[in-house]
């Protein structure tokens, strides 16, 4: 137990401080669903597991309120995991280390879970809860968000009886969510042909650090740095007058995160080592410049290398900095309906080498199905350009705004009743499984909504310890209001 457990209110900070320990990244649920299960059965309620790995709690009505019509709560059991690079940390065997900065919680040097062990934390609460009022819920529990969406994708959707959804995986206080974006991931894999190292050469290893990254759709608009373009912006532009060869380059280390941190090792003749140098380090002083408000952290790390057996051949190398330099990162489009909405965005997300080969991976969101599909396309076809090989993944549905929800009434009346403020109503560029849960079960009321959370999908996340409180009492109140 750390002081997590002390903060108020205590049935969902305790649950929080629990969920801290226990591994959770994306696909590897097993351990916190069985806690999930364990709970339940705690509480004397059922818990029924599908195919796929979602969980489903039915918790009754309150006397009085049992025959009202159900209501459910829907949270990810997975989690990110991200860390800096310097950071000792084992994910699948190591607590998450929370500490708190102010009025804020975060973790130390890695993701804090936040996104979505609140909400899961919250559920939990609820389902131990005995002084609540409220009608019959389900409390949905899915696994594999990060990763795609996979569990909500693979839903057994015979499981819910009810026809209005509380997500609670939004990420700011005072917002009602109720659309969010659609999406797809593209997988580029270019084959490496190496030769043996150039007599008479130099091996630098090279890193693009200290980046704030965040998360590819709420954090996209900022135009912060992407380590991995930046990294292929520099060597290129030393391309271009000196020469050198790559044996190695990776990046990123997942699809929905804007890559932090970026390695790559170049070698270099003897005669061109200074040229080479210089020309990087000038490289950077300028792209330094032009982010220095939204990344003023960022650092060039050059150190010595060892000269690998095999380096990439000159048209290896100098096929995967054009094809890194070509493929699109960022914002695509902004919305023409509804102000300062990313329509459309792309994440160049991870460079990794496996097995002869380099493997790009990127991710595109958009509100809009065919510029998401335009988008992919144009991805496609730089990939397949660069003579690599282009694997997509089915795309997940985005969810259309319903203005006219009674779900969305209830819930601006108790906002506005509980906590004294109108709430604003937005779609999100995020994707939220209530695109692909309101596919699978036509005529679904949803809304989403959260405490404040900032940068997740980095080690910088953390989670605003007042607006939990808020959060909870503004959800115990809807229920109580839809019983």
């Amino acid at each position: 137990m750390t002081f997590v457990a002390t903060l108020e209110p205590t049935a969902l900070w305790q649950h929080f401080d629990t969920i801290l320990t226990i591994p959770r990244g994306s696909k590897s649920e097993d351990r916190i669903r069985q806690h999930v299960i364990t709970v339940a059965e705690g509480c004397g309620l059922s818990a029924v597991v599908d195919a796929a790995g979602n969980v489903v709690v039915r918790k009754p009505g309150t006397a009085g309120r049992e025959n009202s019509p159900a209501t459910i709560l829907q949270s990810h059991l997975d989690m990110v995991n991200e860390k800096n690079s310097d950071v000792d940390h084992d994910f699948t065997q190591d607590a998450v280390k929370p500490r708190r900065d102010g009025e804020y919680l975060t973790a130390s040097g890695t993701t804090l879970g936040s996104d979505n062990g609140i909400g899961v934390a919250t559920m939990l609460a609820i389902m131990e809860a005995t002084d609540l009022i409220h009608g019959p819920l389900e409390l949905l529990f899915t696994i594999d968000e990060e990763t795609g969406l996979t569990g909500a994708a693979q839903l057994d959707a015979s499981l819910l009886q009810g026809r209005r959804l509380l997500n609670l995986d939004s990420e700011e206080e005072g917002i009602l969510y109720v659309g969010c974006a659609g999406g797809g991931d593209s997988s580029l894999t270019l084959a490496v042909d190496a030769t043996a190292a150039p007599e008479d050469s130099a091996a630098f290893r090279l890193g693009v650090r200290g980046l704030k990254g965040g998360h590819s759709g709420c954090d996209i608009h900022l135009q912060r740095g992407n380590a991995v373009k930046l990294l292929a912006r520099a060597l290129w532009a030393v391309a271009t007058r000196t020469p050198f060869r790559l044996s190695d380059f990776e990046g990123g280390s997942a699809h929905n995160a804007i890559p932090r941190e970026a390695f790559a090792t170049a070698v270099v003749g003897r005669a061109n080592e200074a040229a080479f140098l210089n020309g990087l380090r000038d490289e950077f002083v300028l792209i330094q410049a032009e982010f220095k408000r939204a990344d003023p952290g960022m650092t060039l790390e050059i150190a010595d290398a060892e000269i690998a057996a095999d380096v990439w051949s000159d048209m290896t190398s100098a096929t995967l900095l054009h094809l890194l330099n070509a493929l699109p990162h960022g914002v695509m489009a902004m919305s023409y309906d509804i102000p300062d909405l990313v329509e459309t965005s792309t994440n160049l997300a991870t460079v990794k080498v496996r097995d002869g080969s380099v493997v790009i991976g990127l991710s595109s969101r958009s509100s809009i199905d065919s510029a998401l599909e335009a988008l992919r396309r144009s991805i496609r076809a730089g990939g397949m350009l660069a003579g690599a090989s282009v694997v997509e993944d089915e795309a997940y549905p985005g969810w259309n705004p319903d203005l006219g929800s009674r779900l969305l009434e209830v819930v601006k009346r108790v906002h506005l009743r509980e906590l004294g403020t109108e709430p604003e109503v937005k779609a999100i560029h995020a994707g939220l499984e209530c695109g692909i849960i309101g596919k699978k079960v036509p005529g679904m009321d949803m809304i989403s909504f959260g405490p404040q959370i900032e940068f997740p999908h980095s080690p910088d996340e953390r989670v605003q310890i007042d607006s939990v409180g808020k959060f909870y009492k503004l959800l115990a109140a809807v229920l109580e209001e839809l019983a």
